[in-house]
């Protein structure tokens, strides 16, 4: 008898049954529970049940344990773990033996009679995050089609309700919650990019969880197009979490011998709700050896300054107003490349218009590295315009099927990128230009959905989305200290595919900072703060038309990757003032904001066991006019801190501050200012 396997790490576990004769079963996903022996392994699957009739003779369903790909052989009715043509129901049997190591699981399983092959591979990091990967195979003698291969992991009877998130442009990360009963509760996105509206997280949990209580489990598929992510419970079996990608009929068509790898499906649990669930995700993603670790420097981006207007004069003040405020990057957006005077005419041609920059970007590009900061580029390279040169050579190179152009959207259209000429052009004009300038850094756009994204009639998301990976790296290898922005008309593409190969994402069009402030909240709990583009735009809000004061906007930008979006040339003497005041705090907290655990409870707030930095709002009108006691989660217990007042609102705190164990300021916590709306007030603490 092969014995069960445990995989824990973290205070996680995953328990696996691997006796076959299928695929390996999950008979346990979340909390570790602690040293088994080998009998005690074998009885706890045993005391999870397996297989169960049903009591009016139906099928048998996998109420125990649930196999890593399931299917409707192995009696379950929900969506099938893998399906295609010309077998559309598959029975996979072990084809060896399960290879198993301190953290991760492989399996190959295979139907003869069907000619595939899946290899399955389940690692458990040190983080407690489940990575878990397919790779079907066609072992047979004539083509196979896949329609589907999802990764599914189970979640146990208590997990009752389910949060998600959606948006639109402008207003991303929305969250929903709603009960979890019998059926499907599906996210897809078919946009051919991640979405505006698409979740970073699907999360089913324990009655009433919040950010620092409950049990959560919660799914992300790493993939940048078409997805889903999904809930679901079925009558008599066991619920799971899943999602894989999402593709057209006949667009994965292999040959003999080909084979189709899933994305990686991020499965992550926590027994101390939302912040732990996050807490894991963070520590993952910045155990990446491709995670940036120098300090996250302060950006200035001139689009909100001056639009499509280039003019050298102007650009030069701002890059000069830039460097005397304290900002380390100076990022040049749309409107640099002939005839982009507007959003119709350029994209696709690109090359220095050489009427407005007669010496190139030279005089610009060499001023800013003068100053010591870095200089940036802004990119659309997936797009077209039909009002281009490139468009007029090389209409060929549109992704559309013949006499069957898709509908344009912002005056664009989709570049098939999974065209090699296409994909060499791209990348030469792009290498061309990060070697002449320079360049440190790309905002790489990306400003429509994907939509009839076809070329004789097969869907081509598939081959676009890994084309674009494919090319990123290429470029990445090229120039390895380039740093990448993924942007999609903001944030529209944000997931662990594409930041696998960028250093940030734009998180949303939007600086208006009281949407700036939900839209950072939920985005953080997939992302850790240095990935997350925050910006100090104008007031009134570009997006939204709504003012607010300065010392607000630059609180709210402060907990991410900080930076300024606005014309500061009309600034006034205080302003820049208040401005360069903010950066110097910034960058004096940014290594405790970038590295430390995600707290959320009266305030929002990043701590580690040294330090601390918290924000305290009010977002709308307060009921009473009385100042509010407010607590500081997440500091080490036992331990003593010092809490200064370090921006925003009247200073409440006494003039050397308060110094109080975590467990006091946790549980006590301390007395600040009533603040109207839209007003913040930002915590420090040090050990002491």
């Amino acid at each position: 008898m092969t014995e069960p396997v445990v995989l824990a790490a973290a205070g996680a576990a995953v328990v696996l049954d691997v006796a076959g004769p299928g695929l390996p079963r999950v008979v346990h996903w979340g909390a570790d529970p602690g040293p088994l022996d080998d009998a005690g392994l074998r009885a706890l699957v045993i005391a999870a049940g397996g297989d169960v009739p049903s009591t009016v003779g139906g099928p048998i369903q996998p109420v125990g344990s649930m196999p890593l790909v399931p299917t409707q052989w192995d009696g379950y009715a929900g969506r099938p773990g893998v399906s295609g043509e010309p077998w559309p129901y598959l029975r996979l049997a072990l084809a060896g033996p399960v290879r198993v190591t301190d953290s991760e699981v492989v399996a190959e399983a295979v139907d003869e009679a069907a000619g595939v092959r899946v290899r399955v591979a389940l690692q458990l990091d040190p983080h407690g995050v489940v990575h878990l990967r397919h790779t079907l195979t066609n072992v047979g003698t004539d083509a196979w089609t896949l329609a589907t291969l999802r990764t599914v992991l189970p979640i146990p009877e208590q997990a009752t309700e389910v949060l998600d998130f959606t948006g639109r442009w402008g207003l991303e990360r929305v969250p929903q919650r709603r009960p979890l009963g019998n059926g499907t509760h599906a996210r897809e996105s078919r946009r051919g990019r991640t979405g505006h509206d698409a979740t970073p997280l699907l999360i089913a949990g324990t009655p009433g969880f919040g950010f620092a209580s409950g049990q959560v489990w919660g799914v992300h598929i790493g993939w940048s197009g078409g997805h889903e992510e999904y809930a679901e419970r079925i009558s008599g079996a066991t619920a799971v979490l899943g999602g894989g990608e999402l593709v057209e009929p006949g667009e994965l068509r292999l040959a003999p011998g080909a084979s189709y790898t899933t994305p990686t499906g991020y499965f992550a649990w926590s027994g101390d709700g939302l912040d732990g669930l996050g807490d894991r995700l963070h520590r993952m993603i910045r155990s990446r050896p491709s995670h940036p670790r120098t300090d996250r420097p302060l950006t200035l981006n001139v689009w909100e300054a001056v639009y499509f207007d280039h003019d050298l004069d102007r650009l030069t003040k701002l890059a000069d107003l830039a460097a005397g405020v304290g900002v380390e990057r100076f990022v040049l957006d749309d409107g640099w490349f002939p005839g982009r005077r507007d959003d119709t005419a350029g994209l696709g041609d690109w090359v220095v218009d050489e009427g407005v920059w007669p010496a190139g970007l030279h005089p610009l590009v060499d001023l800013v590295h003068g100053h010591g900061m870095q200089f940036g580029l802004w990119f659309e390279p997936e797009m077209v315009n039909p009002d281009s040169r490139l468009a007029r050579e090389h209409p060929e190179w549109t992704l559309a099927s013949p006499g069957r152009l898709p509908r344009e959207h912002r005056n664009q259209h989709v570049l098939d990128v999974g065209r090699p000429e296409v994909a060499d052009y791209l990348f030469e004009r792009i290498d061309a230009l990060v070697t002449e300038y320079r360049l440190d850094y790309l905002k790489w756009d990306h400003n429509r959905d994907l939509l009839e994204a076809a070329r004789d009639g097969v869907g081509r998301v598939h081959r676009q989305t890994a084309a674009v990976y494919a090319l990123l790296d290429r470029l990445r290898e090229r120039h390895p200290g380039l740093e990448i922005e993924s942007c999609a008309s903001g944030g529209g593409r944000v997931d662990l595919g594409i930041l696998a190969r960028t250093d940030r994402v734009w998180t949303s069009d939007s600086n208006d900072a009281l949407d700036r402030q939900h839209i950072q909240r939920w985005t953080g709990l997939l992302l850790p703060p240095e990935l997350m583009g925050s910006h100090v735009g104008p007031s009134p809000a570009h997006t939204t038309g709504r003012s607010a004061d300065l010392p607000f906007r630059t609180a709210t930008a402060l907990l991410g990757h900080a930076g300024i979006e606005w014309d500061i040339s009309t600034c006034t003497d205080d302003e820049l003032d208040h401005l360069r005041d903010w950066a110097a705090l910034y960058k004096r907290l940014r290594r405790v904001i970038h590295s430390g655990r995600a707290v959320h409870g009266d305030v929002y707030g990043v701590v580690t066991d040294e330090a601390g930095v918290f924000v305290h709002t009010q977002l709308d009108n307060p009921a009473e006019m009385r100042p509010r006691r407010v607590r500081l989660p997440g500091l080490a217990p036992d331990r003593r801190y010092l809490v200064t007042q370090c921006w925003g609102g009247d200073a409440e705190l006494p003039a050397g501050g308060v110094t109080l164990t975590g467990r006091a300021l946790a549980t006590v916590g301390i007395q600040l200012p009533w603040l109207r709306p839209q007003q913040a007030v930002v915590l420090e603490a040090r050990a002491v």
